[in-house]
């Protein structure tokens, strides 16, 4: 018996997302009493399997297909399935990524089983109990899972990627599916760059605005922080909805979930929706002038002041300090 771990990649790059979900499952795993095994699937799979074993992995399925050419939920789907039925997985897991959570989806359909996305903590048995994230962090439910093979993801950040103390046997298996061409019907074709380097969600600092900044304009002093500290902008929902920046510099439940060292929330609110997207950071400092708000209240640092005055005096400090 085993569990399978879904390792998501980008062209032979393993997701550190995957990562998280080899860290949750090897110790579910053990804590079942099941064997843990991890699966990458389509081209550049082979590339991506370095770190797999050091993270738990016995075994290592490299799935290859001529349709499997690069990311499509249908295709990785039914290969998944495949691979589940084939050696008779008792569960199979992935992290709660919009990739993660998608194809799991496919697979549990595929399967006639229930889905469970976004688990926190699980405890094997007969039946599985576990606690996960609704409402985008809002609500956490205790349920019960009874089925026979049970698909279940973990949520994004809910552990820390870490090596295992004893690491894997890493044995590659290689494993070929019988694929359609029908499934390859939504398969990632093309990839326009928008961002290089650093991105919002890989950020080690985040220098985020809200509506109290004010205008499009009152960014440039978050950037210049930003710049300083090596880090990116980011910004709230009511800052896209006003046209001040772009949807893809959005953090929150429907925009990109961070994970930094610091978050430097200047101006906003904290509305639930965007807490979700920043409770994962490390550190978080709000810059506001309502000592009550609701980032001011979750952040473990507070300036009460106003941001224009406040973020620049940060600027210069740092500047100063390093001559």
């Amino acid at each position: 018996m085993s569990l399978l771990v879904l390792c998501d990649h980008d062209r032979g790059t393993l997701d550190e997302a995957s990562l998280e979900a080899l860290t949750f499952g090897r110790s579910l795993a053990a804590t079942a009493g099941i064997t843990c095994e991890a699966v990458v699937i389509g081209a550049g799979a082979d590339t991506a399997t370095a770190l797999l074993a050091a993270h738990g992995a016995q075994r290592v399925h490299l799935a290859d297909h001529d349709v499997l050419t690069d990311y499509g939920p249908e295709a990785w789907g039914e290969t998944l399935t495949q691979l589940v039925r084939s050696i008779g997985a008792t569960a199979v897991t992935a992290c709660g990524t919009d990739r993660g959570n998608e194809v799991l989806a496919h697979v549990a359909a595929r399967l006639d089983e229930p889905f469970v996305a976004n688990c926190t903590d699980i405890d094997p048995g007969d039946a599985w109990t576990m606690t996960r994230v609704q409402w985008g962090g809002s609500l956490l439910e205790d349920a019960t899972l009874d089925a026979g093979t049970r698909v279940v993801s973990v949520a994004h950040h809910a552990v820390e990627p870490s090596p295992a103390e004893e690491p894997g046997e890493g044995l590659v298996v290689p494993f070929t599916p019988d694929l359609r061409a029908e499934v390859a019907r939504t398969v990632v074709k093309d990839r326009v760059v928008l961002t290089q380097g650093i991105t919002l969600a890989t950020s080690p600092v985040v220098v985020g605005g809200g509506r109290g900044v004010g205008s499009e304009d009152g960014f440039a002093q978050l950037e210049d922080l930003a710049g300083v500290l090596g880090g990116v902008v980011g910004c709230s929902r009511a800052v896209t909805n006003n046209g001040w920046r772009p949807h893809s510099d959005q953090v929150g439940q429907t925009g990109t979930r961070i994970a930094p060292d610091i978050y430097i929330a200047a101006g906003i609110s904290g509305a639930i929706q965007h807490w979700v997207g920043a409770m994962a950071a490390e550190n978080i400092l709000a810059v506001n002038t309502d000592g009550e708000a609701n980032m001011v209240a979750k952040a473990g640092y507070a300036v009460i002041g106003d941001l224009h005055k406040v973020i620049p005096a940060i600027t210069e400090e740092i500047a100063r300090r390093r001559g």
